[in-house]
């Protein structure tokens, strides 16, 4: 199992997302459209470090942070235990997200490698989120539009082991109070100004790590 390992150190004290299957449609939002549905999700004023009209901890909101000697610029690190999602950077810094992560064994350690990213992204539960939790899911079967109640949110990056679609993801919510918890099918959730923020400076072919929910938590400085 993947484990964290204390792979970030910050100066702080301390360092989820639903399952989506592809859906092939034939219909997309025009460029026009997602502009207005990014304006719709992004705060007025938007300054990624201090608006919050999402009522997250602050602790949540976007951080740059020192990253550990020896990660690999463009990779991306989830801290399960936190709740942080981190994109290492050039010179040494992270930027630090929050996240809500999957619930209970829903949530998949590894190693996972991005090969797909989509901008307001269509979405279709899978069989076994279907047969799991009929009641949230059978209604959405034959797939939901891309918009801001879409479950995968403004974007999505999709996480493949090899050439398998693991039908994993981060992505954007419309459900932002869930940042920080375990709320998920699978996924890793993120607020959607902060995923828009992150979606432009993640390359195609970058590694993500997913550690282990369960792994303890000692602080660095």
């Amino acid at each position: 199992m993947l484990t964290r390992r204390h792979f970030i150190q910050t100066t702080t004290a301390l360092f989820s997302a639903s399952i989506s299957s592809p859906l092939l449609a034939d219909t997309w939002p025009t460029d026009a459209q997602k502009a207005a549905w990014d304006a719709q999700v992004t705060p007025p004023g938007y300054d990624p470090a201090t608006s919050n009209p999402w009522g997250l901890h602050p602790r949540f909101l976007p951080q740059r942070v020192l990253a550990k000697d020896g990660l690999v610029p463009g990779d991306i690190h989830v801290d399960a235990v936190a709740r942080y999602l981190y994109h290492i950077e050039e010179g040494g810094t992270a930027m630090r997200y929050g996240v809500a992560i999957a619930r209970g064994k829903l949530y998949e350690p590894g190693t996972y490698t991005i090969k797909r990213k989509v901008e307001w992204p269509h979405w279709k539960p899978t069989q076994n989120m279907i047969k799991r939790d009929p009641e949230l899911y059978a209604d959405s079967a034959d797939g939901v539009e891309p918009g801001p109640a879409n479950a995968l949110g403004s974007r999505a990056l999709y996480l493949f082991v090899g050439n398998r679609d693991t039908y994993l993801r981060i992505h954007g919510t419309p459900q932002p109070r869930s940042i920080g918890g375990r709320a998920s099918s699978g996924c890793v959730r993120m607020v959607m100004a902060h995923i828009n923020d992150l979606y432009p400076n993640v390359e195609i072919g970058s590694t993500a790590f997913l550690y282990s929910a369960e792994d303890s938590v000692t602080p660095r400085s």
